[in-house]
């Protein structure tokens, strides 16, 4: 988590990037990575502070707000968000089959451009990855502790390996490629495309899991 918030941040130019988990069954909702403060690695937040995250959690789809000091449903936090020097907020949900279990945080500094709808799109694709590698994780863990490790255990490990090995080279390598905001594949790609692809890296991905 800690290096999907570094990678967004330093791409973007964040002021901020956050990624947040929700407990299961709805319970509290906790910051587990912090472009800003990368020691932040469990901290349980209140959500009264942050209705932005909140509705992004409750509707599952991405809250954009181009103006942050001039939203109403800011205006409890307008002082600090001026202090910062706060453009723009976006909210993309994480979410597994439909439910969101998290999101990602993304705020832009004052005098910056509002997140092409592109770059949005690929935050998308990387909350999707990320849902999946979660999912991957949890259900390493859960089978670990019910079986003892086994086959099916390492199968999951391998492919958890896998997903998080790819999430790590996708933005990385996005991330340094000269235009790849502007004039690159992903400006053309539509959301359709995008998915097609993100398709096409799981069915590889387990393949190669599935093949070691």
């Amino acid at each position: 988590m800690q290096t999907v918030a570094r990678r967004l941040g330093n791409t973007f130019g964040l002021d901020r990037c956050s990624v947040f988990l929700t407990e299961r069954g709805g319970g509290a909702v906790h910051l587990v990575a912090s472009y800003e403060d990368p020691g932040i690695r469990n901290h349980v937040v209140d959500l009264a502070r942050y209705p932005e995250l909140r509705r992004a959690l409750e509707t599952g789809t991405v809250v954009s707000i181009p103006d942050a000091t001039r939203d109403p449903a800011l205006a409890e936090v307008f002082a600090v968000l001026t202090s910062r020097r706060v453009q723009a907020i976006t909210v993309v949900p994480i979410a597994w089959r439909g439910v969101p279990i998290g999101a990602i945080f993304l705020r832009t500094f004052k005098d910056g451009a509002e997140l092409a709808e592109q770059e949005v799109e690929f935050c998308r694709v990387v909350a999707d990855l990320t849902a999946r590698a979660l999912r991957q994780a949890h259900h390493f863990e859960r089978l670990h502790a019910t079986r003892g490790g086994g086959s099916a255990a390492i199968a999951v490990e391998r492919e958890r390996a896998a997903m998080l090995g790819f999430l790590r080279r996708f933005l990385h390598a996005f991330g340094d490629r000269d235009g790849a905001w502007d004039e690159g594949l992903l400006a053309r790609a539509s959301s359709d495309e995008l998915d097609r692809l993100v398709g096409v890296a799981l069915t590889v991905l387990t393949s190669e899991a599935q093949s070691r």
